[in-house]
């Protein structure tokens, strides 16, 4: 899933002038901890955050790519820990959650860019961002508006640092209000915008929430192509082209595997200790990506914007999972 962007590549302002190869043993030795799988998800992104604004990154000009591989490949071992049965009935349960969030958080998206004058195709990148499935729907829609690199890099910047902050703030209210597991697996998977911080918060509640919100979020997904192509009918783009995400079909193969194989029990629990610890070292890498300069580049109004967003869609998910689910 694409979380950073290219702006960020350009902005490696640092608090410390180190030469390369201290930053680059600094950087290593880090790796090594997030590696050993000794800390938790969120801990690797503080770290890598701090790596991003202290010492620097010193292969940031990798970084984009590389954290893209990794969570895509972390989310493929982690359907080695899924019953295909189980993730079905998470799916179904989710479904008609996903269609309304999506689509109000659209709707309600334009008028808010309307109200804060927040530049039209930025305004919709960040929406989708907010609806779908953070930077892998910017990502897709990007094309199809047509839109250049600033507009890009301001939506992702946004949802960068909502996913930043959800991946601490929601497992903690998960704790406070007492949400079950499934509960809590529905709601991160609704409300929180990247995959990579909804499996991160999701795996810290509890492996049931992992697995409910691992799936709910791949199925939500998926809507990226029904809205890219609304998105190039609205824009009047009829040669938009959609990127698809691929791996989506290899975690289910990965869940059928797991399901209907007997022999994966003896492999199954290593793919899936593997998975987690590449996902500990993606939230590291994308940390590591984003420095202070980047986070002043955004720009108030489409901050704004991104938050009021994400109150709307993380409140009304939380209200229907509470009191109709």
């Amino acid at each position: 899933m694409k979380t950073t962007s290219k702006v960020i590549q350009k902005n490696n302002t640092t608090l410390f002038n180190l030469t390369q190869t201290q930053k680059q043993i600094i950087f290593g030795l880090l790796t090594i901890v997030c590696f050993s799988g000794l800390i938790a998800p969120p801990i690797a992104l503080l770290l890598g955050l701090l790596v991003a604004n202290l010492s620097g990154h010193p292969f940031l000009e990798l970084n984009h790519k590389l954290t893209n591989i990794l969570l895509q490949i972390s989310v493929i071992g982690l359907g080695f820990g899924m019953n295909v049965n189980s993730a079905l009935m998470a799916g179904k349960e989710g479904f008609l959650f996903t269609v309304a969030s999506i689509f109000c958080t659209l709707i309600l998206g334009f008028f808010i860019g309307k109200w804060l004058d927040i530049e039209k195709k930025t305004s919709h990148l960040i929406s989708c961002g907010t609806a779908i499935c953070g930077g892998s729907a910017i990502a897709a829609i990007a094309p199809v508006i047509k839109s250049d690199e600033k507009q890009t890099s301001v939506a992702l910047g946004v949802i960068f640092i909502l996913n930043s902050i959800a991946l601490f703030l929601f497992p903690v209210v998960g704790h406070w209000l007492d949400l079950s597991q499934q509960e809590f697996g529905l709601w991160c998977a609704i409300a929180i915008h990247d995959t990579s911080s909804v499996v991160g918060a999701a795996n810290k509640y509890g492996p049931e929430a992992l697995q409910i919100a691992t799936t709910v979020k791949l199925a939500r997904a998926l809507w990226i192509i029904p809205v890219a192509l609304i998105t190039a009918v609205l824009f009047k783009n009829k040669s938009g082209k959609v990127k698809i995400p691929y791996f989506i079909g290899l975690f289910i193969l990965a869940m059928l595997m797991n399901t209907y194989i007997p022999e994966m029990v003896l492999v199954a629990p290593f793919l899936v200790s593997i998975a987690k610890v590449g996902l500990t070292i993606t939230l590291f890498l994308i940390g590591a990506g984003l420095n202070l300069k980047v986070l002043k580049s955004v720009g108030t109004k489409p901050l704004l914007q991104g938050v009021l967003l994400w109150i709307f869609i993380a409140f009304a998910a939380l209200l229907s999972i509470m009191y109709f689910n």
